[in-house]
């Protein structure tokens, strides 16, 4: 407009046609009038962000509003268009045309995002563009912070472990430190206050005192749950990459011993990772990032009742070290599309494992887990 206000100007003058000289003045002085009628307007859009839920699983929607408004009490905001920022695994921008914005005027916008792979997400910040009736001169501005969308990795349901019959069995939680059974308890004197309820007739006919059942101690049983998190060990990407299935795998293992009542003790390469509840597992796993380490996770789990190893592409050297470590009942889940050099040398390792102990089962997608997890119980349980 501007270069045709003075293209106009010029021929004015030269032909000696007033009119076009009075066009020329009159596009000349369009722009500039129009950059002073959005004077302010971009500060006074506001808006809000809401994340629902602010946590969601990989492979889930969770939906995104925002609220934009016009903050003034008297002055209107004219051609107001928004966009979104949003990192790429989450999809395309999304883009809104709301056009005019009275004073103290809200509009609510909505999108879902659906992410396929875990991590810790930024949402915005929101792009503002304010646009005068003529359409030329546009203002930018990008106000606010982020939000944050935390995906968690995906997990599958495990089958509870115990007997046939749907008990607890081997699997309880908890075992007696007394060394005695329901059937023959160690008994110990009648105190003042104990109830008669616990008297054991037989030690007390044998002893010619009277005897009560001594209490139960307690202590909770914990599994281990290795992780191998080294990049090198894994292959593929996105959904697709051996480590999210990896990931997914022990995170369904830990939040299975976790509803069983067990302790879990979760380590990578880089340490402990702390695992108190099914939240913090799951949060620790969603911002988990490959590391750089040339050794798979090695910790001697002496004590624990279930040692479970995921695990990328070994060596022979590593299968060896791993074979003598854990404690308890130890299962090595393979992951079969890590990247092994060659199918022998998966089969080699799973070998080793085998020999030493472990129940070794291959994994290619987490959609595969449960079946093999009843596999690799004897019985239907996880012994002690």
């Amino acid at each position: 407009m501007l270069i045709l206000g003075a293209a106009a100007l010029v021929a004015g003058f030269v032909v000696g046609q007033r009119e076009l000289v009075v066009l020329g003045v009159l596009a000349t002085a369009l722009p500039p009038l129009a950059a002073l009628s959005l004077l302010g307007a971009a500060g006074r859009v506001v808006h809000s962000r809401g994340v629902t839920p602010s946590r969601v699983r990989a492979g889930h929607d969770a939906r995104i509003m925002v609220r934009i408004g016009n903050s003034s009490h008297t002055w209107p905001v004219t051609a107001v268009s928004v966009s979104d920022t949003l990192p790429t695994p989450l999809g395309h921008e999304p883009r809104y045309s709301i056009g005019f914005l009275g004073p103290r005027a809200v509009r609510d916008l909505a999108y879902l995002v659906r992410p396929a792979v875990r991590g810790d997400y930024p949402l915005g910040p929101l792009w503002v563009a304010v646009t005068d009736p003529l359409g030329l001169v546009r203002v930018e501005q990008r106000p606010g912070s982020p939000e944050h969308l935390l995906v968690t990795p995906a997990t599958v349901p495990l089958d509870a472990v115990g007997t046939s019959d749907g008990s607890q069995g081997d699997d309880s939680p908890r075992r007696s430190l007394s060394g005695a059974g329901e059937q023959d308890p160690v008994p110990r004197e009648y105190r003042h206050g104990d109830e008669l309820r616990r008297v054991h007739w037989r030690s007390t006919a044998r002893r010619g005192e009277l005897m009560v059942r001594r209490d139960e101690q307690h202590r909770r049983e914990y599994g281990t749950v290795l992780l191998d998190a080294r990049r090198a060990a894994h292959a593929g990407d996105g959904p697709g990459d051996s480590l999210e299935t990896a990931v997914g795998a022990a995170a369904s293992v830990a939040l299975h011993l976790l509803d069983r009542g067990h302790e879990v003790r979760l380590h990578t390469d880089r340490g402990r990772m702390p695992a108190p509840a099914p939240a913090a597992v799951l949060d620790g796993l969603a911002v988990l990032e490959a590391s750089g380490s040339t050794a798979p996770p090695a910790v001697s789990a002496a004590g624990s009742s279930l040692t479970v190893a995921v695990l990328g592409a070994l060596t022979a050297e590593e299968a060896a070290a791993l074979a003598a470590s854990g404690g308890g009942h130890r299962v090595a889940v393979l992951c079969a599309r890590a990247a092994w050099p060659s199918e022998r040398a998966r089969t080699g390792a799973g070998e080793m494992l085998a020999s030493a102990g472990w129940r070794v089962v291959h994994l290619s997608t987490l959609s595969e887990l449960p079946p093999l997890w009843r596999d690799a119980a004897p019985l239907g349980k996880v012994p002690r």
